[in-house]
């Protein structure tokens, strides 16, 4: 039965550490801290934000206050995921606190605003840097990739003790807005709203002359970029031309655009993930990497929203299994979002798919042979959402003789806050981290329930382009079972009044809301 056991981590909230790089609440947060082992949480989830720890200037890093912080979590007998925070906290679901990049690299942005990403009518989007820049040496003789890799490398060495001691269970590395390695298309800064196709994000100096080069290189230079005609944020997929059921994503200009454009994502990746599989040789950590579930106009044709984010996938294309074997050179483990989410909930006009989706993504890692983790999209403390994820994270159900046929890596829940730990939202999550552990004690070692954490090892050498590309070859998903065979079931008393019942009411119902669900 301990192969059944999928460790259960908890986000820590965002401002836990302050934007002028200080603890908050120290005391406050390890009575919560004590809470969640209570519920025999295995560990914690943190942002470690670059715009906190080297703001001040280049190379200039301060890390006391997540050294403070990493020991308290220490102390509390907590595991811990760490996330290399490159982008900016603001302007994505459940952003409560501003924390942009470093004011230095936002002050080159001045002189140069093509660094960040931006939209076909020129609004620039300082979430991050576009990854038209990763191998520029625009930042004070610095390319946005040497910084990465120095920062990560200043924390390897300011967090060695703890990395030693095995605190730091993996090391998810920043690939894009909110972490996730996604183009941002949707973001609500710019008066994105859910269930909006989003826009394409290509149009810096940077990307367009890479963009210009490639077609000049496929003896097609009169091809352009997509302008007008892939519309806007909040249009729907049918509105526009590049995406209504006869659109230019089918012909072979629209296709060489998406190739380009998508290609230009996986490339990003897999060079920060090289540099951070460099810094972290040796280290008894995993390497991990987020993509975005977007779910909505998964079952139109086109899958706008997706192909504006960078992902391109179409019923006759895997666009995400090319990512799985880009991460399988880094041994990587691949993590999806919005698996607390169902079909049923969605508005009928979003088209959405959120179960497929999530099907087919975790199918695509297995294929490759990677590990696959997976966080919920939104706060959730009802049992349809739990139960939910408990299907996804064992999808063929438990295996009381060894091995489940098919597992997730760990489950990294959203997020702790004072709703996650009123009496009753907090009761039903403890039955919800009883069932993910497979109805078993904590277990302290990974070893007794997973393949154990070796020293990181070198990456692979580079997987050419073209073979990547093999992997979008469609193939049916893995089947799963329709429900969960460990359900979280609510006795009288539980879920209720702390807004189990509340969730579970709004959530029966969602064909009616539709600004929430965008992530």
């Amino acid at each position: 039965m301990e192969a059944n056991y999928v460790p259960v981590y908890v986000m820590l909230p965002l401002d836990v550490i302050s934007t002028d790089n200080q603890l908050e609440k120290p005391d406050e947060l390890r009575t919560q801290l004590k809470s969640l082992k209570s519920a025999k949480v295995d560990g914690v989830m943190l942002d470690v934000w670059w715009g906190i720890v080297e703001n001040e200037g280049p190379q200039m890093y301060d890390w006391s206050a997540y050294r403070q912080l990493f020991q308290i979590i220490n102390e509390e007998g907590l595991a811990l995921q760490a996330i290399m925070s490159f982008h900016q906290c603001w302007g994505n679901a459940g952003d409560v606190i501003y924390i942009p990049i470093p004011k230095w690299v936002r002050e080159i942005g001045k002189s140069d605003p093509d660094i960040f990403y931006t939209n076909h009518k020129g609004a620039r989007n300082e979430e991050c840097l576009s990854l038209g820049v990763d191998n520029q040496p625009l930042f004070l003789g610095r390319t946005a990739i040497q910084m990465y890799r120095d920062y990560m490398k200043s924390f390897r060495e300011s967090m060695e003790d703890f990395i030693d001691a095995g605190l730091i269970k993996d090391i998810e590395v920043g690939l894009g807005p909110a972490g996730e390695m996604r183009y941002p298309s949707y973001p609500e800064t710019q008066g994105w709203a859910y269930p909006g196709i989003g826009e394409f994000q290509c149009y810096d100096k940077y990307l367009q002359e890479d963009f210009n080069a490639a077609v000049a290189e496929a003896g097609h230079p009169e091809w352009e970029l997509p302008g007008e005609d892939a519309g806007e944020y909040n249009d729907t997929p049918e509105s526009t031309k590049f995406f209504n059921s006869n659109g230019t994503y089918l012909i072979e200009e629209g296709k060489f655009f998406l190739t380009w454009y998508s290609n230009k994502l996986i490339i990003h990746a897999d060079q920060i993930l090289d540099e951070a599989n460099q810094v972290f040789l040796g280290c008894k950590v995993k390497l991990a990497a987020k993509v975005a579930g977007i779910h909505w106009w998964y079952f139109h044709p086109s899958h706008a929203a997706e192909l504006t984010a960078g992902y391109y996938n179409l019923t006759d294309r895997d666009g995400y299994r090319p990512i799985a074997r880009m991460l399988s050179r880094h041994y990587a483990v691949f993590n999806f979002t919005c698996v607390e989410m169902r079909d049923s909930e969605q508005p009928e006009e979003a088209k959405s798919g959120p179960e497929e989706l999530v099907q087919q993504v975790l199918s695509a890692g297995w294929r490759e042979g990677i590990q696959v983790a997976c966080e919920n999209a939104l706060s959730r403390y009802d049992k349809n959402a739990y139960n939910q994820i408990l299907k996804n994270a064992r999808p063929n159900g438990v295996n009381k003789h060894g091995p489940p046929k098919l597992r997730i890596f760990a489950m990294t829940y959203l997020r702790l806050s004072n709703d996650l730990l009123k009496e009753n939202n907090f009761s039903l999550f403890k039955i919800f981290v009883k069932k993910m552990h497979a109805d078993l004690d904590y277990l302290p070692n990974s070893d007794k329930y997973f393949a154990p954490i070796e020293p990181m090892a070198r990456s692979k050498p580079e997987i050419p382009i073209d073979e990547i590309l093999e992997a979008t070859t469609p193939e049916e998903p893995y089947p799963f079972d329709s429900e969960t065979d460990m359900p979280v079931r609510v006795d009288v008393g539980v879920g209720g009044g702390g807004g189990g019942n509340l969730f579970t009411a709004i959530f029966s119902s969602l064909g009616k809301i539709k600004s929430i669900f965008f992530k």
